[in-house]
């Protein structure tokens, strides 16, 4: 590796520590400020956050990988994605700035379930934490992965060193600084990320005359665009489309929302991220289209289709700038890395620790314990991400399943459903977690194939949490006076700002 990229990839680290240290002093002297930044996040800085933990490796790894892998049904996920994200800022995130506020100022999303039918309800609190720290020390795992093959594949360093480096980075500005540090790094890490995903299919292109050759040299390994959009079969489309689903039960992007200065800002919040995401998705498949004409084309050698963003930001660009571009890779992989680290922490910490423990801890004392999950859960992603062979798509998209499912339909029946009970929400969760793990797991099919092989598990899983809330809460007794109560507040507060 050059002098040079070393040079860029050791400034972003100073610039990202640096972060953490000015959020350090500024946020972190309350339990609220640490882990939701006070609700004070600008639009500008919710967008980017949220674009940036939701886009991570996988983005610059992951999405390139599978158009250089399979083609254009690649862009069946691009646009299940871009419309569930539409529809989380449409739908989620006005009603649900304002009711975690109003139910109890809730921090967490367990928090806001426990709320959500009176303060007691501690069994919904710790089967969701129990679920948020399961999934996301699986989905923070993949991050790692993602930043061990970078550091493998451009730098000539060890898998596992480049992993605990990438972890080392990640845990010291989240340990620092908290929520305020995350949403702020991801900020910069988002705008890295933007430049990056323009100008790497950009420059790649200039190598060719013209559309057609990319295409004609590009159709040489994976199908023409009418041939890939219309070989899919139906349940290979809802499939892809299903992506989307995801957006309402995510936890590190919809604490987004919660964290937002004002529901006014929301809609700010919803036009830069949008725009950020047509570009950047539109930009990680240009990667990989270009990336596979272009390899056919001066038959160069790739090893492991993720890989293709690295290879050009190697073999098109001066050594400095390289080290930009193998940045934008460690802001992408670290921006959702920290994200998941601190919603893993919060859930630990109040969701937990809080309700499992003896007596009511303080400040100070829930901090330091907010910390001390950080390290639990990096460490234990660490050990399952030492297998290098992992797929970052194939465990980005197992975890995003089970968070979709599990808390997807719950979030939107909490905030539109006037007759949601406890029972029927706790019966959600267990029922929508469930079906993705067995969907995933068991070998029901011919030649030990699971159900996953035959369409994304999101899907069924959506469906049975669904139906299983509907029929559980139409069997079960009417919902608390309080939760009634704080229904009709969150109705009244949102359209009083609509």
């Amino acid at each position: 590796m050059d002098h040079s990229q070393w040079i860029s990839i050791g400034l972003y680290f100073l610039v990202m520590l640096a972060i953490g240290l000015f959020a350090y002093r500024t946020s972190t002297s309350s339990v609220s400020g640490y882990l939701l930044g006070g609700r004070k996040v600008s639009p500008q800085v919710t967008a980017l956050s949220a674009g940036a933990s939701d886009m991570s490796g996988w983005m610059l790894m992951g999405l390139p990988g599978a158009m250089f892998l399979v083609g254009f049904e690649t862009i069946y996920i691009a646009i299940g994605l871009l419309a569930g994200a539409l529809a989380n800022y449409l739908i989620v995130a006005p009603k649900l700035r304002v009711y975690t506020e109003v139910a109890g100022d809730a921090v967490t999303l367990p928090e806001f379930f426990a709320n959500r039918f009176g303060k007691d309800k501690h069994a919904i609190r710790i089967t969701a934490a129990v679920i948020i720290v399961m999934f996301f020390t699986v989905y923070t795992s993949a991050g790692l992965v993602a930043g061990g093959k970078l550091f493998e594949s451009a730098f000539n360093v060890d898998y596992t060193i480049g992993l605990f480096v990438t972890l080392g980075v990640v845990v010291s500005y989240t340990l620092l600084g908290g929520f305020l540090a995350v949403s702020m790094t991801d900020f910069v890490q988002g705008c890295i990320m933007f430049v990056a995903l323009i100008l790497v299919p950009v420059v790649a292109f200039q190598s060719f005359t013209g559309v057609d050759e990319v295409n004609a040299f590009a159709t040489q390994s994976i199908p023409t665009l009418t041939e890939g959009l219309g070989s899919l079969s139906l349940l290979a489309i809802i499939s892809s489309l299903a992506w989307g689903l995801g957006y309402f039960g995510q936890p590190h992007i919809i604490v987004r929302f919660m964290a937002i200065r004002s529901i006014k800002d929301i809609g700010m919040a919803r036009n830069i991220g949008m725009s950020w995401m047509f570009v950047t998705i539109v930009g990680a498949l240009a990667t990989g289209l270009v990336g596979i004409a272009y390899v056919n084309k001066f038959g160069i050698s790739v090893n492991d289709a993720e890989t293709i963003f690295i290879v050009f930001s190697e073999i098109l660009f001066h050594p400095l700038i390289s080290g930009f571009l193998l940045a934008a890779i460690l802001a992408a992989i670290m921006s959702t890395i920290s994200s998941q680290l601190l919603v893993s922490s919060s859930s630990l910490t109040e969701d937990l620790y809080r309700v499992l423990g003896s007596g009511e801890p303080d400040t100070s004392r829930s901090v330091t314990i907010g910390r001390v999950g950080v390290i639990a859960v990096a460490l234990v992603a660490a050990l399952l991400a030492l297998d290098k062979n992992s797929s970052i798509l194939s465990i980005v998209s197992n975890a995003w399943a089970g968070f979709g499912a599990a808390f997807g339909p719950l979030v939107l029946c909490c905030l539109y459903k006037r007759n949601l009970t406890h029972r029927a929400a706790i019966a959600g969760i267990i029922s929508g977690a469930i079906t993705v793990l067995a969907w995933i797991y068991l070998p029901v099919l011919e030649d030990g194939k699971t159900l996953s092989s035959l369409v994304y598990e999101i899907v069924p899983g959506f469906i049975v949490s669904t139906v299983t809330i509907f029929v559980v809460a139409a069997l079960d007794a009417a919902p608390s006076k309080e939760a009634k109560r704080d229904f009709a507040e969150t109705q009244r507060l949102v359209n009083q700002h609509s």
